[in-house]
């Protein structure tokens, strides 16, 4: 297949991303020399590898956040991520942090670094669609991360956060969906 007609292809695609299963699909090739190819449009920067089994248009701007949230999910974008996000946390953090209820993982993508922390199913809420993407909104992005630090599994940056965009109710409303806990770390926090 020819470059020009492979990113025809690849830009019509409404996907951010391509997985080797894709790009057997839309080439044709078959796994072999697929292989082959694959690395002589990376060498030549017609396609990136975001990481393995996984690229990108090259040279095209990418949404990292909605990337990370398709290659693991179901999850969506929260603690420090979120928060910095929503203007609640003041620095932007290096780690893209999302929740999931599948296991706890950690990859590179697009040499970022992609942490996926498992919670509970019953704790899976709280969140919307954006441009593609699951965002826990500002509350749960808190509590979410209270949720962690009660476990010393994470550390709150207090100095850096602004509550005051918060809304009380929500927070209040979800807080009672957690473990007592979590109410206690919130209070210390406000």
């Amino acid at each position: 297949m020819r470059e020009t007609e492979l990113l025809k292809n690849l830009r019509s695609t409404p996907k951010a991303f391509f997985t080797i299963s894709d790009l057997e699909k839309i080439t044709g090739l078959d796994r072999k020399s697929l292989s082959i190819s694959l690395n002589r449009w990376v060498k030549k920067g017609v396609l990136e590898r975001a990481r393995r089994n996984i690229y990108v248009v090259g040279g095209e701007p990418v949404n990292l956040e909605a990337i990370a949230g398709q290659a693991y999910f179901p999850g969506y974008l929260s603690f420090e991520s979120a928060l910095s996000r929503s203007g609640v946390l003041n620095l932007v953090p290096y780690t893209l942090s999302f929740a999931t209820t599948r296991k706890t993982k950690s990859m590179m993508l697009l040499g970022r670094r992609v942490v996926y922390r498992h919670l509970k199913q019953e704790l899976f809420f709280g969140f919307t669609h954006e441009e593609g993407l699951y965002v826990a909104e500002p509350e749960k992005a808190l509590l979410d991360l209270a949720y962690f630090s009660s476990f010393g599994k994470a550390t709150i940056p207090s100095e850096e956060l602004d509550l005051r965009p918060l809304s009380k109710r929500t927070l209040d409303e979800y807080t009672r969906r957690f473990p007592p806990r979590v109410a206690e770390v919130i209070a210390r926090l406000l």
